[in-house]
């Protein structure tokens, strides 16, 4: 189940909140809506309402804002029975928009200078991650239901960015998450390649051998990447062929 709420907490914060299960979210939410069940939260879910983060075994994870937007869909749909497209475009619509005042919002203090370090990975949360690409709360939530892109404790990383920006630029050629889950395939099938091809080496104690298996998989990646490019492109080649004889 699901996702991010009404009243949106600092967005630095968002990706750090306390999570917790469906369980206690039923028992949060049972004394204003006394129906509410898991099968509820999870239709909330499958409708896109909602976008709770999951543990490594599949469990479900609430944060409070999830919780809030939860409450919020919820009352939205007993007080003005409101059909669920409809919330839904309505809590998107609030997101984008704190997410835009947010960015518009110059810092209280500005940052010290301070020497060069090297920086840890960046990690964005949801709404971090809409508004950095552009993209919107809407198009991110299709990725990840998809498999696009994934959310792992809350965040999203710097592959996750690009891919996201990617997938805005495509929308303008009209190919939308739904076209693009071919690639999600592909990659899942040349990974499967590249862990047999590894395998021998992973499966070894010794740190020596597992940095071998390490750089083997990316340099077999690298070449599993260059024969799809290149057959895509020669295709795309063939293509221009034809239709300058047909033109």
């Amino acid at each position: 189940m699901t996702d991010h709420a009404e009243t949106t907490p600092p967005r630095n914060d968002v990706a750090h909140e306390p999570r917790v299960g469906i369980s206690a979210v039923l028992k949060e939410l049972a004394g204003d809506h006394p129906g509410i069940t898991a099968s509820k939260l999870r239709f909330l879910e499958d409708k896109g309402l909602v976008h709770p983060a999951r543990t490594a075994s599949g469990y479900r994870k609430f944060s409070r804002t999830d919780i809030d937007r939860l409450r919020r869909i919820l009352e939205m749909q007993r007080d003005r029975y409101l059909p669920l497209k409809v919330i839904r475009e309505r809590l998107d619509a609030d997101e984008d928009t704190r997410v835009a005042d947010g960015d518009r919002r110059a810092p209280e203090h500005p940052a010290p200078v301070t020497a060069p370090t090297v920086s840890p990975a960046r990690t964005y949360n949801l709404r971090e991650l809409a508004a950095r690409t552009g993209a919107g709360v809407p198009l991110v939530r299709e990725l990840v239901s998809y498999g696009l892109i994934r959310e792992q404790d809350g965040v999203f990383d710097d592959h996750a960015l690009a891919i996201t920006r990617a997938a805005l630029a495509l929308t303008a050629h009209g190919l939308e998450p739904r076209h693009l889950r071919p690639f999600k395939a592909a990659a899942d099938r040349e990974l499967g390649l590249v862990e047999r091809a590894v395998a021998p080496l992973a499966s070894r104690r010794d740190p020596a051998s597992r940095a071998r298996a390490v750089e083997r998989a990316q340099e077999i990646s690298g070449l599993c990447l260059t024969i799809h490019t290149s057959l895509v492109r020669s295709e795309i080649a063939a293509l221009q062929e034809r239709a300058a004889v047909e033109g």
